[in-house]
């Protein structure tokens, strides 16, 4: 399978290595081609436009920021869907809305092309390992075609269900990471004024039983958010504000969990609008 990728920040850029590493004919495109100039040493091509490496590859796989970024990239003379031939398979990384994905997948249906949503997590050093969790959207059998390319960088791969189902899975992962760093640094913050020290309750918090990834981030900045905000302050928010978009057209009630999620982002200055 000819795979090319679109994406080459801190998560895309070992996610790519793997892939090209693993044998697979790679064509990469990115805006700045200073982010293509680390595959020099490598077999990967380089696109002039994401429709020419589009037209060199049966998979595309998409690890740029948001919703309109992913439109960008596909749409258009020069976008994705113009080079893709009937067959091709577009898989978006990114973490966007579930209605996105499924709005680009009837389009791209249109032109015999089949998409799938497959956001990641486990940031660089997971990607780097061959270690990512990718939570899959899709049909079954286009799932299959593509798990020997993604298994390069990812385990486990999870297929959830149908296109979407994958970035609502994203979301509610992120909306209750959101979740555990609101409950963590209002406990830090409750312990200051009984009198433990914060970075002494950090040790504890992350050693004890109420440890979790979001205690470790914490830990891993001081026992602060500061640290956190401006790395991931931005996506969160994003993801918590998605959370609450599907909430809301599935009349289910928010609960507790958004509570504590707007009180991460508010300490990292993002808060929920």
């Amino acid at each position: 399978m000819r795979v090319g990728f679109i994406g080459l920040g801190s998560q895309g850029a070992p996610m790519a290595r793997r892939i090209v590493d693993g044998g697979y004919e790679l064509t990469l495109w990115a805006r700045r081609p200073a982010s293509t100039e680390p595959y020099a040493d490598t077999a990967a091509k380089t696109a002039a436009t994401p429709r020419e490496l589009a037209a060199a590859s049966d998979l595309v796989c998409l690890c740029v920021v948001g919703d309109d970024d992913v439109r960008q990239v596909l749409e258009g003379d020069d976008g994705v869907l113009a080079g893709l031939a009937p067959g091709g398979i577009i898989a978006i990384h990114s973490t966007v809305h579930p209605d996105t994905c499924r709005q680009i997948a009837e389009q791209a249906a249109r032109q015999g092309i089949s998409v799938i949503d497959a956001p990641v997590s486990g940031g660089s050093p997971a990607a780097s390992e061959g270690t990512l969790l990718v939570m899959v959207g899709g049909d079954e059998e286009v799932v299959a075609r593509v798990r020997p390319v993604f298994a390069t960088y990812a385990d486990p791969i999870v297929h959830l269900g149908p296109v979407g189902s994958g970035q609502v899975t994203k979301i509610l992962n992120n909306l209750l990471f959101s979740a555990n760093l609101g409950a963590a640094i209002s406990t830090l913050e409750l312990g200051e004024s009984l009198g433990v020290p914060r970075k002494e309750l950090c040790e504890v918090l992350a050693r004890g039983s109420a440890t979790s990834k979001a205690v470790n981030s914490i830990t891993m900045f001081g026992g602060t958010l500061d640290g956190l905000a401006p790395i991931a302050g931005a996506l969160l928010q994003k993801d918590v504000r998605h959370a609450a978009s599907l909430a809301d057209d599935a009349h289910a009630p928010e609960g507790a969990v958004f509570t504590v999620a707007d009180t991460a982002l508010q300490r990292m200055d993002h808060p929920r609008s």
